[in-house]
C-alpha cells in the first residue's frame, strides 16, 4: 500500500540526504529522547531503576511491573539504535505498552554501546542480565518458566543472538523471542535483499548509511558472518524459541527479517510473522498512535501469552 499519509507528510518535510553526512555517535546520542512526555505514556504498576552487577560490567536496567501478582513471566527488552545509540529512556514509551499488554514483568536493558564498547560487549550484557534473572528468581517473583526476549532493530539482533547463545551455553532457556523490524544481517558487502534496494532512500533509515552504522559495532577484524553478529547466518536454527517477527513495508531491513522467519519455520520453530503496510523502520513509538499500527503491542502480548 502507499506510505501512510501522516508518515509521508513528515518524510516530505525532511531535506534529502546527499550522502556526505558522517555519524558521530556522541553527537547523535544528544538527540536521543522519547517522543511522548511522561504523563502521556502508558501507565504500569511500577517502574524501578536498578544497576545489575555482572562479571563484565555494571548494567543499568529498568524493571517494569504490570500489576501486583505472586509470580510473573519475565521479558528482557533490548532497545534499538544501531548498537551505538538508544537508551532506557528512548524506549520507555515502547516498553510500557508491551508490559501492560503482555502482563510480563519487563526488564529493559541499558547495554553498553559501540564504538566505545563494540561487539560482543552489548551482546554479553544482554545475556548476562538474562542469566541474572534466573539467579534472582525469588527477588523478581519470576515464575521459573517464561523468560522471553524482545528487541527492535539492533535490539532485535541482540534478542536473536541471545537466543542462540542461550541454546549453546545451556545455562538457561529462552521461552520466546519477539523481533521488531530486526537487523539480522550486518554483512553489506552485497545487497542480497530486494528491500535494501527498493527502500534504499527516503524512508528515514537509508541503505547507504548502514555500513557506517555497522562499523561502530564491528570494530577490528570481527566477521560480519559470525551468527552472533548476523543471526540469519546461523545454519542450525532448530530448538530455538518460538518467534514473533514484525516487519515494516518501507524498511530496507524488511526482507532479512522475513527470510529469518521462513528459515526458522523450516527448522521446526513455531513462527508468527506480520508485515505492517505503509510504514517505515522504527515505527514503534513514532507511529503507534495511528490506528493502523497501535495494535502491534496487543499482538506482541497475545503471542507472549500463547
Amino acid at each position: 500500500m502507499p506510505l501512510h499519509p501522516e508518515i509521508k507528510k513528515v518524510l516530505d518535510s525532511i531535506p534529502p540526504s546527499d550522502g556526505t553526512l558522517k555519524i558521530i555517535p556522541e553527537e547523535f546520542r544528544k538527540y536521543d529522547g522519547p517522543v511522548l512526555p511522561i504523563e502521556q505514556r502508558v501507565q504500569v504498576h511500577s517502574v524501578e531503576k536498578r544497576t545489575i552487577r555482572t562479571n563484565e560490567a555494571d548494567i543499568d536496567v529498568r524493571i517494569y511491573t504490570p500489576a501486583e501478582a505472586d509470580f510473573y513471566p519475565v521479558l528482557l527488552y533490548f532497545h534499538g539504535g544501531a548498537f551505538f545509540s538508544g537508551s532506557l529512556e528512548t524506549h520507555d514509551e515502547i516498553v510500557r505498552p508491551i508490559c501492560k499488554e503482555s502482563g510480563y514483568k519487563v526488564i529493559s536493558v541499558g547495554y553498553r554501546l559501540a564504538p566505545e564498547h563494540p561487539f560482543p560487549s552489548g551482546l554479553n550484557d544482554c545475556y548476562n542480565v538474562a542469566k541474572w534473572v534466573t539467579e534472582h528468581m525469588d527477588e523478581l517473583k519470576w515464575d521459573g518458566q517464561n523468560l522471553a526476549v524482545a528487541g527492535d532493530s539492533a535490539g532485535g539482533n541482540l534478542a536473536a543472538a541471545v537466543s542462540l547463545l542461550a541454546r549453546a551455553k545451556k545455562e538457561f532457556t529462552i521461552s520466546k523471542q519477539v523481533l521488531f523490524y530486526p537487523s539480522l544481517d550486518l554483512d553489506l558487502s552485497e545487497l542480497r535483499y530486494p528491500s535494501l534496494t527498493e527502500n534504499a532512500k527516503g524512508y528515514f533509515v537509508e541503505t547507504e548509511a548502514l555500513p557506517e552504522y555497522n562499523s561502530f559495532y564491528l570494530v577490528g577484524d570481527v566477521d560480519p558472518n559470525n551468527p552472533l553478529v548476523s543471526p540469519i547466518r546461523e545454519e542450525n536454527l532448530t530448538n530455538l524459541p518460538n518467534a514473533l517477527i514484525i516487519t515494516a513495508e518501507y524498511d530496507p531491513m524488511r526482507d532479512e527479517g522475513e527470510l529469518f522467519a521462513e528459515k526458522l519455520k523450516k527448522s521446526g520453530v513455531l513462527v508468527e510473522r506480520k508485515r505492517y503496510e505503509g510504514v517505515t523502520h522504527g515505527f514503534l513509538g513514532k507511529w503507534t498512535h495511528l490506528n493502523e499500527y497501535k495494535g502491534v503491542y496487543q499482538r506482541a502480548g497475545e503471542f507472549l501469552n500463547k
